[in-house]
């Protein structure tokens, strides 16, 4: 199923009259009716996995490997919170070096900060956690001796930067397999028009155009 197909309807009073002096209605899609997922659903780990986008994979190839569809790539976006596929998707390692050269030109490879490496001490117990932004003259004593000091500092270049924001992108949130019917079928629901005055059926409903004027 494509998320489009599966949008109600509204016909809607076209603002241009016939020769009859009538106004046609045009159906369109109601675009305002949108997918939510429950929040027992949202809030619980029991539904929801965490899912590793490879390097090149679409959104569509996404929901291929997870649902046997490539149809229902708007399920991946939806359950891993993505609105702009252009800004929130990975981009292919080839792209992000390429965007990034683009954007960076002569500094692609300038440090841009500076993040401390592991430190163990004499026992194998980590003493400092790497990736801690810090300066570059950054020191802590040596763990290992009483006498000496130690800069364990590295550089991040833009590049890096630039290729570790992609690479948290990456990790996303999906819904699991096994929970599809039970999420299409509440889809289905919130697509389900209930009983009032421009109700036409379940799929449909009709609006006026309050800005029509009778030109007469």
């Amino acid at each position: 199923m494509t998320y489009f197909r599966e949008l109600p309807s509204i016909l809607y009073q076209s603002p241009l009259s016939t020769r009859s002096g009538s106004n046609e209605y045009v159906e369109v899609k109601n675009l305002f009716r949108r997918v939510k997922l429950r929040d027992d659903l949202k809030n619980s780990v029991t539904y929801l996995t965490n899912y590793y986008v490879r390097d090149g994979f679409r959104p569509d190839q996404v929901a291929e490997d997870l649902y046997g569809s490539t149809n229902l790539d708007w399920v991946v976006l939806h359950t891993a919170g993505i609105v702009n596929v252009r800004d929130e998707w990975p981009l292919t390692s080839k792209e992000i070096y390429d965007y990034s050269s683009i954007k960076y030109g002569n500094d692609l490879n300038q440090i841009r900060y500076y993040v401390t490496t592991e430190v163990k001490d004499s026992s194998g117990k980590v003493y400092l956690p790497k990736g801690k932004v810090v300066d570059s003259d950054f020191t802590i004593p040596d763990p290992t001796s009483s006498t000496s000091t130690l800069n364990p500092v590295g550089g991040v270049t833009n590049y890096e930067y630039e290729s570790n924001l992609n690479e948290d992108k990456r990790n996303i949130t999906v819904l699991r397999p096994s929970y599809l019917d039970l999420f299409l079928s509440d889809m289905r629901k919130i697509m389900t028009y209930s009983r009032s005055s421009q109700f036409i059926s379940n799929r449909v409903i009709r609006t006026e155009n309050t800005r029509n004027t009778d030109p007469n």
